[in-house]
């Protein structure tokens, strides 16, 4: 059943906050994906191996597409798909970065370039969690409602891609706080070889991407969901990209990476679902 309901339009600051937090995260994954050999000149910190490093570029790179389709989004119900994943990523990414602060860029043996960029990654993690914070509350305080076609009722994904989608956020939200708690014996059950800084750097994205596959799954509206089902088609694509250049560094035929594989895979057979049904 359908009906005219009322929604809050998105507020200009959170539009430009999206807006930067796109660029800021296409930056970062640029660094990672193009030159992975090089993060210990042009990143925060030096990422090995190299898989890792185009692994969490991809992630990267994928992100920026949800945060620029969040800030096209003329809603906030569309928009905070893309919102809530961002703000528990660079809280936990915040935590993760203050734990390991030793592993990072800081001294003057380094680089200049990856001083730089250490500097700005720590203002980047401190700034954005509470500014998306502030924002948020002003754009939930907002009292500007809009009437708009659509459908009534609970949530409109076909039960079998819910139930994938439930599938998908219960395992990168398990694996991802394992991972955050207690890296060392997690990463036994990762693919290639993790350290305990890039353990965590890894499960605060799974945790990120989980939740944004949770709140997708909910979506009483289809058009709600693109931000989610585009990161998740680009994520996949970019990870594939990345197995073509460093899927040497995997466990062939263990169970972790034919486990990382078939994820990925339900990843992608999820977003393209859903980009489907969006877009008709």
């Amino acid at each position: 059943m359908s009906a005219s309901t009322e929604v809050t339009p998105l507020i200009p600051p959170m539009r430009w906050l999206l807006y930067i937090a796109a660029f800021l995260v296409f930056l970062a994954g640029l660094v990672l994906f193009v030159f992975p050999l090089r993060t210990d000149e042009f990143f925060a910190w030096t990422v090995n191996p190299p898989m890792t490093a185009v692994f969490l570029g991809a992630a990267y790179g994928s992100a920026a597409g949800l945060e620029v389709t969040g800030a096209r989004s003329a809603s906030w119900d569309s928009a905070r798909l893309a919102v809530w994943p961002v703000f528990i990523f660079t809280t936990l990414t915040l935590g993760v970065t203050l734990l390991h602060l030793g592993r990072f860029h800081l001294s003057p043996g380094t680089a200049l370039t990856a001083q730089i960029a250490t500097w700005a990654w720590l203002a980047i993690y401190a700034i954005v969690p509470v500014a998306m914070l502030v924002i948020s509350r002003m754009q939930i305080r907002s009292r500007r409602p809009a009437l708009k076609h659509v459908t009534a009722g609970g949530p409109v994904l076909p039960p079998a891609l819910r139930l994938l989608l439930v599938g998908i956020a219960g395992i990168l939200l398990l694996y991802g706080v394992a991972l955050l708690a207690v890296p060392i014996p997690a990463a036994t059950w990762w693919p290639w070889q993790l350290s305990e800084l890039t353990a965590r750097a890894i499960g605060a994205w799974l945790v990120g991407l989980g939740w944004a596959a949770a709140q997708g799954q909910l979506s009483r509206d289809l058009r709600t969901v693109r931000p989610v089902a585009l990161t998740s088609v680009a994520f996949v694509i970019l990870q594939a990209l990345a197995l073509l250049r460093y899927g040497s560094a995997l466990t062939w035929p263990g169970a972790p990476a034919i486990g990382f594989v078939t994820v990925l895979l339900a990843i992608g057979v999820a977003g393209g679902w859903a980009l489907a049904l969006s877009r008709s």
